[in-house]
């Protein structure tokens, strides 16, 4: 299961000092619990594998987020650090799918769905975001989808 991969992962970083991951992995592992115990209303039951990829997901945009004000306020330093930690993050989630596999798939979501204008949008990305399941960042299939709605 993934969880226990992230905690091994945290144990031989700490063995090969490597600070950046034991660091990352520590809070990634905390929001992971701290997700459970919101979810489960205290009882101790584990998140699936699905739902600790999509903390991931989050992490990794509010690491790239972060990187992104840090480079506009002038601190390279601190943007790289966060950029770096994406990074790391973004080792745990699924292989990413390419534009032209998330166009091929947005392309039968249009046809299921009928959708013709940028109006139905919605229903097109929900069908594609159920099929790619974390395989994709929902920014980069809004972006897409809105590229082939808006030329239709």
């Amino acid at each position: 299961m993934l969880f226990e991969d992230l905690q091994q992962d945290l144990r031989q970083s700490q063995l090969d000092k490597n600070e950046a991951k034991v660091n990352t992995l520590r809070l990634l592992l905390s929001e992971i619990r701290y997700v459970q115990i919101k979810k489960n209303e205290g009882e101790d039951k584990p998140l699936s594998d699905e739902e600790i990829i999509t903390v991931i997901q989050k992490e990794v945009k509010k690491r790239k987020e972060a990187a992104d004000g840090f480079r506009q306020g002038g601190r390279e330093e601190s943007a790289l650090k966060e950029e770096n930690e994406a990074e790391i993050l973004s080792q745990y989630l699924p292989k990413q799918l390419s534009d032209e596999e998330l166009k091929i798939m947005i392309d039968e979501a249009i046809s299921q769905t009928g959708a013709t204008g940028i109006s139905d949008m919605g229903k097109v990305i929900g069908i594609v975001m159920s099929k790619v399941k974390g395989s994709a960042d929902g920014s980069r299939i809004s972006m897409l989808v809105k590229e082939k709605l808006g030329q239709g």
